[in-house]
């Protein structure tokens, strides 16, 4: 009865619906860091509902991406003086995501112009990153462009342009992989259904990646009892410094 009294209630907004609706998911909502924990890959599948129930001749198409935990971040440049490496100059970000990636169907500068792709903040040349004490745009562009460049190495931020498969016009489905190295912490996965250079539905699902079993003992323990816990740490690797060198001189 509930059932039907909920589909009731939104059976009027559904057959006004102008524009289709997205239903998405993702095949792990909550990923646990372990020891051996390599990273995992992440399969972000759904489908389009269509009002009426009948997909267009003309297909839509699919962007979905995956960012977190978003944190403000201090960027330094470093420049060689004297034979020495040194701090030479700083900028401030407000809100870096330490992951992004996204997967679409076609490459993105197909998809959207630029307006769209900043408001959406789809690709990463696109991410706002809203500079906190850069003097100059030069120097803010200068050090974005750093920040994207090392993550882009370190497989933290990517692209994936034709990564997303559309079945029949309807269901959809991409692979994202999550690298070992991404921290703790919440992260969204938003699908955005575009179609003639507009993104007329967009849908998001949370996950969580957090740390599990020793690891998690170890991290609650830096977290809620910082100076015992830096004691405890100098004193292992005293120790495993002069038990290595007593068995360096006894071979």
């Amino acid at each position: 009865m509930k059932r039907a009294g909920l589909l009731a209630l939104l059976a009027p907004a559904l057959i006004g619906a102008v524009n289709p609706l997205l239903v998405p998911d993702v095949s792990q909502r909550d990923i646990q860091i372990v020891y051996s924990f390599t990273g995992v890959e992440l399969l972000l599948f759904g489908a389009i509902v269509y009002p009426g129930g009948r997909a267009p001749e003309r297909q839509a198409d699919i962007a979905v991406v995956v960012k977190g935990p978003v944190e403000p971040i201090v960027l330094r440049e470093k420049q060689k003086v004297a034979g020495i490496w040194v701090n030479a100059d700083s900028a401030r970000f407000r809100s870096a995501p330490a992951f992004y990636a996204v997967a679409s169907s076609r490459p993105l500068d197909q998809l959207v112009d630029e307006r769209t792709s900043a408001i959406y903040e789809l690709g990463i040349r696109n991410l706002q990153l809203s500079p906190a004490d850069a003097d100059t745009p030069d120097k803010a562009n200068r050090f974005k462009n750093g920040l994207v460049d090392v993550r882009e190495r370190s497989g933290l931020y990517a692209e994936q342009p034709g990564a997303v498969r559309i079945a029949d016009g309807v269901l959809y489905r991409a692979r994202i992989r999550i690298p070992a190295r991404v921290p703790v912490g919440t992260y969204t996965a938003e699908t955005f259904l575009i179609q003639d250079g507009r993104v007329i539905a967009a849908a998001v699902k949370d996950i969580q990646i957090r740390k599990s079993g020793f690891e998690q003992y170890v991290a609650r323990a830096a977290e809620d009892h910082g100076f015992i816990y830096g004691i405890l740490a100098v004193a292992l690797s005293v120790g495993l410094g002069w038990a290595a060198g007593a068995l360096f001189r006894r071979f």
